[in-house]
């Protein structure tokens, strides 16, 4: 069975039959721009409603209960499930043309949140938010690992990974500032706006790549179409990347958990301003997470090419030194020294994304990637972004009869278990991945 590359116009590195040391190319760099603005969108859109929670609390009268669910269960009810068939169609097709179908759909409805005269009506925007946004990460994911060789991987994937901490930055900064000069109903429609464009411009900008350009598989492999229920059977039944979704999820239980209620944290127990808000929360958040997620593909590039142990051990540590900051950004006593202490978790938090995206994009056959992403994303999406801020929106209105003035803050230390949960789980990856390359060199 032949194993020769295929010829691949857009990563001609890919054609030298230099396989040791392939390197990215101009346009892969390009494109990796591109599908970071697509993702900076996608996040902006997704966090938005959390960022303007006080506004839209005070003009729909809706509770905390309320918040907690429409910015996590009912959203990722669509953004999870939904991702597993637009997976596995987008491996069949054209990947690039359903993120941008996607990236469409999600800004339409950001702008009819803006629109939203109830909470019924904003229930329904933010679930077909949800709903388009689950058709723009998974493809991405294949897409960027198609344009990269391995060896680069970790570190253009925690570039695409800059997408959460600069979306999160600009919806507070320019999402509060629009809120605070016009109305929140601006911000989404303005928003919602400039994504649509964007989603003309991936279709036109971006061309597909050849499936496994970089990897050593046979031109059978690479023209073969994935199957569902054996992509589906393959990750569900694979220790390592069941318990690497599960810690992501667990960590993605405490970030958006936290990340979904902070900014109503600063400003109703805390005193923030929204102006306030815009300027220094925003720049905790874009560099702090953004620094953190750059720091994490390094380490992944570095350490793993001596141990893939490491897809396991960066996360576990970075969430073990996270502990004692969280506690401080709870505890403290004013807004700004919420701050200072906030800066380490957002650095420290988000160790695990590139990670499991990595070890995932790694381990799959490349006709695989989009749908094993988008089962990646299933679960821990719908533990993190689906239960989390559920949880902590439930727990801040079952604290208040007892604690009026601060059962929010009393819900978020209940997170704190959540770390050690998740850097339990990193633990036990880790020693799978030991046995796995253990049993790998003993096979040859």
């Amino acid at each position: 069975m032949s194993e020769t590359p295929i010829a691949n116009p857009v990563n001609p590195a890919a054609n030298t039959g230099n396989s040791a040391d392939p390197k990215p190319t101009k346009r892969a760099w390009v494109v990796l721009g591109i599908l970071c603005f697509v993702y900076i969108l996608n996040f902006l859109d997704r966090q938005l409603l959390a960022i303007l929670a006080k506004p839209i609390q005070d003009t729909l009268n809706i509770s905390d209960t309320q918040l907690g669910l429409i910015t996590g269960l009912y959203f990722a009810f669509f953004y999870c499930f939904i991702a597993i068939p637009v997976g596995w169609l987008a491996d069949r097709t054209h990947r690039v043309g359903i993120l941008s179908l996607a990236c469409g759909i999600w800004s339409a409805a950001t702008l009819a949140c803006g629109l939203a005269k109830s909470y019924p009506q904003l229930v329904i925007a933010r679930m077909t938010v949800g709903f388009g946004e689950a058709g723009g990460v998974p493809p991405s994911y294949a897409i960027i690992t198609d344009y990269f060789p391995k060896g680069n991987r970790g570190r253009a994937l925690s570039i695409f990974n800059l997408g959460p901490p600069i979306g999160a930055a600009l919806g507070i900064a320019f999402g509060a500032a629009i809120a605070a000069a016009f109305s929140w109903r601006m911000a989404f429609i303005v928003l919602g706006g400039i994504g649509i464009v964007t989603a003309i411009g991936v279709a036109l900008f971006v061309k597909e790549p050849p499936r496994g350009a970089f990897d050593k598989v046979s031109d059978q492999e690479r023209q073969e179409k994935a199957k569902f229920w054996e992509t589906l059977k393959m990750f569900f039944s694979r220790k390592s990347l069941m318990l690497a979704a599960l810690g992501s999820g667990s960590t993605q239980f405490i970030t958006y958990g936290l990340g979904n209620f902070t900014t109503l944290y600063l400003m109703r127990d805390k005193g923030m301003t929204l102006s306030e808000v815009a300027l220094w929360y925003s720049l905790i958040v874009g560099f702090g997470m953004g620094a953190g997620i750059l720091v994490s593909g390094w380490a992944i590039d570095r350490f793993t090419r001596k141990s893939k142990q490491a897809y396991a051990l960066v996360p576990a540590a970075s969430l073990a030194l996270a502990i004692p900051f969280y506690l401080a950004f709870v505890w403290a006593p004013t807004w700004e020294w919420s701050l200072i202490f906030l800066i380490g978790p957002m650095f420290l938090n988000y160790f695990y994304l590139s990670s499991s995206v990595a070890l995932v994009q790694e381990e799959v056959k490349p006709n695989q990637r989009v749908m094993s992403g988008a089962l990646l994303l299933l679960v821990m999406n719908f533990i993190g972004l689906g239960l989390g801020p559920t949880y902590v929106g439930a727990a801040s209105d079952f604290f208040r009869a007892d604690f009026p003035e601060n059962s929010l803050q009393i819900a978020l230390f209940t997170l704190t278990p959540f770390y050690v949960f998740a850097i339990i789980l990193f633990l036990w990856l880790a020693k799978v991945l030991k046995k796995e390359s253990e049993d790998a060199a003993a096979a040859v």
